[in-house]
């Protein structure tokens, strides 16, 4: 085997997260640690999630279980928002500068980043920096001295609050969610409405864009910004959205990125940052961010291919959501929950039921979108804190999460589980895909987490998985090979066959390039599958696959000794 250019550095990002394997954790649901002083009652544990409940779990609860984590194979850790907020998922944030003191503030979050570092893994946290939250101290600021605050522009305030001649309304009642309603749904406006606008109303799909357009040279404003007084993120109250046009706003939060880069984290996850309109913030983001630590990861939350985004100047990867949503489609054909699918944000326009030959289309395009460097860089999800758990997805089916974590597992771009997806834990709609972590062993598939503790032992002994060229090489019926290859002839490559159909099949696959080469399953432990496949030499460049229904398997390809 020539390790050649295969085991370089490349320059498209930060090179350890080529060979990382993420682990999500929704904090407050992951594990709690009895040093956290608790304030009040919490719910119940193992009781269904509820919206507005807070279950306890805190940054020392993942402090204390990071061994078990480690010996799962998991080497770096993506964390939902962790600054003091008043919601249990911490999207609406309070302070950008300090460490929710429910999850132990920022002596807990230097505890647990030290002891992952001492382990050799990373973690990276969640940005939320397109909007903030009514107790955001500047936006209470303005709540308290309105026209007079000095940061009001960090806001889009309605004319008349930005005149003195009228208040915000940060907490409507009925008779405000009326008025959201009747123009998100497009309802002819009142008499005094249609005194006081110089534009028709917004439409649903437009009700939620920024304030930039305008009508007959008039601003155009948000549904909440003329209900509420100012622009709410999608017009939620509770969700004031930021002025990114202000250089102050923009400083503060290069200030605060920068700030917990220095106190040691590796990296941001950024949210909706698409919503952030102004020119050149995202590339000055990134300036700042490198300039303070070199190898950090910088991944954005898009739910579409977005190829302008990492070119070089904003982000190294993205949440990789198409990919995820082909995979459901594939493994989970068949036994689809149609009713949960279509409750899903965009998986409701994207997930059916498709073959092996669509899969492959749709799998190649997906690879082919970025540049094979930057496909490397890629966050690779199947669920997420916004998705039902994959499982619930895919109607329940456990062998459909095993044939997608084998997919998962071997292709380009870093892994990323979401928590206790290793254990079976379902979950439909939100808040329901937010279920705590089943510590009791009662609770667990054990079975399940040996199944990936396996596979990521084979993701990291086979470098070609993390670094190599990816290659669609056939489909047919219900099942698809594709093969991952190093840069020379004779550099050892794997090739993946994985059959979701519910009877055996075979696939035919023409490899010129391999004749004459040795190919030999590959194992993991957990992975006790009825596909056996005899070491045998590639003749004439053809392969013949038998794979058992719901099955996978992994070959390892090299040259004949």
């Amino acid at each position: 085997m020539n390790p050649g250019p295969l085991f370089t550095p490349r320059p498209a990002g930060p090179d350890w997260v080529r060979d990382a394997v993420f682990y999500q954790i929704f904090v407050d649901r992951f594990a709690s640690s009895q040093r956290v002083p608790k304030p009040g009652a919490l719910e119940r544990w193992d009781a269904p999630p509820t919206t507005h409940g807070f279950k306890g779990g805190d940054l020392l609860g993942i402090a204390e279980h990071l061994d078990e984590l480690r010996e799962l194979g998991i080497t770096a850790l993506y964390l939902t928002p962790v600054f003091a907020s008043a919601s249990n998922h911490r999207y609406h944030t309070v302070d950008y500068e300090l460490v929710d003191p429910l999850l132990g503030g920022d002596a807990a979050l230097r505890e647990l980043l030290d002891a992952a570092h001492a382990r050799n893994m990373r973690v990276i946290i969640d940005g939320v920096f397109n909007h903030a939250s009514r107790g955001f101290w500047p936006f209470h600021h303005v709540l308290e001295n309105g026209a007079n605050s000095p940061y009001r522009d960090w806001f889009y305030l309605d004319p008349e609050v930005r005149a003195g001649k009228r208040g915000l309304i940060a907490y409507p009642g009925a008779r405000e969610a009326d008025e959201i309603h009747r123009i998100h749904t497009g309802a002819a406006p009142s008499a005094q409405d249609a005194a006081t606008q110089s534009h028709p109303p917004e439409s649903a799909s437009a009700a939620h864009h920024e304030a930039a357009e305008s009508v007959e040279g008039a601003p155009f404003r948000s549904a909440s910004e003329r209900v509420f007084g100012y622009q709410a993120w999608w017009d939620l109250p509770a969700l004031p959205k930021l002025n990114h046009s202000n250089p102050a706003v923009c400083e503060y939060i290069y200030g605060v990125a920068e700030r917990w880069l220095r106190f040691g984290i590796d990296g941001w996850r950024l949210d909706v940052p698409e919503e952030i309109g102004e020119p050149g913030f995202w590339e000055e983001f990134r300036r700042r961010c490198l300039a303070v630590k070199p190898d950090a990861y910088l991944v954005g939350e898009m739910w579409s291919p977005a190829p302008a985004w990492l070119a070089g100047g904003r982000f190294h990867g993205l949440m990789n959501y198409p990919l995820a949503e082909a995979i459901l489609s594939f493994v989970g054909a068949g036994r689809l929950d149609q009713e949960l699918v279509a409750k899903t944000h965009e998986y409701a326009r994207h997930v059916r039921p498709i073959d092996g030959p669509e899969f492959g289309r749709q799998l190649a395009s997906v690879m082919a979108t970025y540049a094979p460097d930057v496909a490397s860089m890629q966050l690779n999800l199947l669920d997420s804190h916004d998705t039902p758990r994959f499982i619930s997805l895919a109607g329940g089916d456990a062998t459909a999460l095993r044939l997608a974590a084998l997919i998962q597992m071997t292709l380009p771009g870093a892994p990323c589980i979401y928590y206790g997806d290793e254990m079976g834990v379902e979950g439909r709609e939100d808040p329901d895909c937010r279920r705590t972590y089943p510590w009791d062993p009662a609770r667990q598939d054990r079975t399940l987490r040996e199944f990936y503790a396996g596979l990521i032992g084979l993701r990291n002994a086979e470098p070609v998985l993390r670094r190599g060229r990816f290659e669609f090489l056939g489909a047919v019926d219900s099942a698809v090979a594709y093969g991952l290859f190093g840069p020379e002839k004779f550099d050892r490559a794997i090739i993946v066959a994985v059959n979701a159909g519910d009877t055996p099949t075979q696939l035919v696959l023409d490899l010129p390039g391999l004749a004459g080469c040795l190919q030999a399953q590959v194992g993991w432990p957990g992975g006790q599958w009825g596909t056996k496949l005899t070491p045998q030499m590639i003749d004439g460049g053809t392969l013949v696959l038998e794979v058992e229904a719901r099955e996978g398997v992994v070959l390892g390809v090299g040259p004949n000794p």
